[in-house]
């Protein structure tokens, strides 16, 4: 992934995917835009976020959305863990570790 980023993908099915970011001590997300929504969950740590003209420091507890395509960006103040999820999934995320359960397989 990116300098002091690392990601994991959770599980994903076929509109929603749940992934992990822990982000070091001053690494950047460089701004950034995508076509999937997302939400954001600040699991411990801080990190300044961009999400068009609007800038916010957020930390442990924290949430926000990204509406699809607009721009956004992060810095990490210190050593920072998120939860995010997209919808629809990132193809480029999809990992072979990551769990896809086809909900009537799960359930039946």
């Amino acid at each position: 992934m990116l300098h002091g980023i690392k990601r994991a993908t959770l599980v994903f099915g076929e509109r929603l995917m749940l992934t992990v970011f822990t982000y070091e001590k001053g690494a950047v997300m460089k701004l950034h835009k995508h076509p999937h929504e997302q939400a954001s969950y600040i699991v411990n740590g801080r990190y300044r976020v961009k999400i068009g003209e609007t800038e916010r420091v957020m930390e442990e507890g924290d949430c926000y959305f990204v509406p699809a395509n607009v721009e956004h960006s992060q810095v990490a103040l210190e050593r920072t863990i998120s939860i995010d999820a997209f919808s629809p999934p990132r193809e480029e995320y999809k990992d072979k570790q990551a769990q896809s359960v086809s909900s009537k397989n799960f359930l039946s």
